[in-house]
Order: C-alpha cells, then structure tokens, then sequence
C-alpha cells in the first residue's frame, strides 16, 4: 500500500481478516495498528489470524461501528476500503478528530466515490493523490489530509478523480466505460419515465469526450 507511511500507527477500518494491518506491521511500514469491524465475527477472525502471524503485540483489535473508540489508538494512517462512499463521508463525519493535519486517510469507497470526494473537500480535506486499481472491477483509491481549505471540483474530478484524468491513467478508460453504462442506463430510466435526464446527459458527453482523447493518445 503505496500511501502508508512508515513508522506510524495505522486504524483499518472494517478490517475483516486483518490482511492489511498484518502485511503493514510485519514489513515494519507501522510501528503498530488497531483492526477494528462493527461486526464481531470479522473481528473474531482478525484476532486469529494476528495470533497466528505473531503480531498480537503489535496490532489491536476492536469491535466497534467506524471510527466510534478508536481516537485513544492515536492513529495517523486510517484505511477505510470495501464501503460505500457515503458511508465512508459519514464514519469520518462521526470521527471530527480526524480533522488533524498529523492524520492521513486512504480510502477505497465501492460506489459514490463523487459523494466521498464532495464531502472531502467541502470538509477541508485536499486530495493528495488519487489512483485506480483492477482486481474483478476497476476501484478508486483516495489518499486525503486535512488543511482546513474548502474547496469544490467538477462533476468529473468528482466522479473520476482529478490525478486519475490529469495522468490518463491506463485504468481510466476502463473506469469511464463502467459509469457510462450506469448513466446510461439511469438517463433511458429517467427519460421513459418523464423525468428530467440532464445531468445524466451531460456526463454522458463528458465521459465520450474525455475517452475519445484517450483514444487519440493511445
């Protein structure tokens, strides 16, 4: 995980097996860790596979909804993956001291990432780097830190990540096409049933346009 530092203490949010906080700790990238899940069954089985690594002593381990108990951790590194991104924006909205310069989030929302992003920025976070990543599907990695500054995007920074466009990431094409079968699908619903498709529309446009010059560069 290219976005965690060394030497700090990490929080993974939603840890289910620990895979995470286990490779970071045992590559001596952090100091030590808390996996922490809101169901006690991952947590159970993250408990056991920390035993079996060696790394008990290093890496706590909490049942607990988000980010609820975990500021006593101290955690500088959050790793919150395998969610939805409105409810990513609202464990950190529940978590205000994670509004903290010290502190870096990395996220991997599994839908909404343009909910995630307006929330992040509206909030005062400022997108450090952002990149794609494809095991079955194309996902999104957001790595964020507070400064306090309101900012706003485009619905296409918003949706698809400002660096990810600026870069032409060699995920993007592939990302676009996902989302526009999605939006198409939502403009056709839209229109049969009289509804207004506009925004639909005009993304759709937006994401031809961005794809057509991918094409060009390739």
């Amino acid at each position: 995980m290219p976005y965690l530092r060394r030497g700090k203490v990490l929080s993974d949010v939603g840890t289910d097996h620990a895979h995470l906080p286990i490779y970071a700790c045992r590559e001596g990238i952090c100091v030590r860790a808390v996996a922490s899940d809101i169901n006690r069954g991952p947590v159970e089985n993250a408990r056991r596979n920390i035993a079996a690594a060696g790394l008990a002593d290093k890496i706590a381990t909490v049942c607990t909804p988000g980010l609820d108990g975990i500021a006593q951790y101290e955690p500088e590194d959050i790793t919150i993956f395998g969610m939805g991104g409105e409810l990513i924006a609202s464990i950190i909205d529940a978590a205000p001291w994670t509004r903290d310069a010290r502190i870096r989030l990395v996220l991997q929302p599994m839908s909404h990432a343009e909910i995630l992003r307006a929330y992040l920025l509206e909030n005062g976070f400022f997108m450090l780097d952002q990149t794609l990543v494809k095991e079955d599907k194309v996902y999104q990695i957001i790595c964020a830190e507070y400064d306090g500054q309101k900012r706003t995007e485009d619905d296409m920074a918003l949706w698809f990540g400002s660096h990810n466009i600026e870069r032409m990431h060699p995920l993007l094409g592939e990302l676009l096409e996902g989302k526009r079968r999605l939006l198409q699908t939502s403009a056709d619903g839209k229109r049969m049933g009289g509804k207004d498709a506009a925004f639909e529309l005009g993304m759709l446009a937006q994401i031809d346009a961005l794809k057509a010059h991918i094409q060009e560069k390739e």
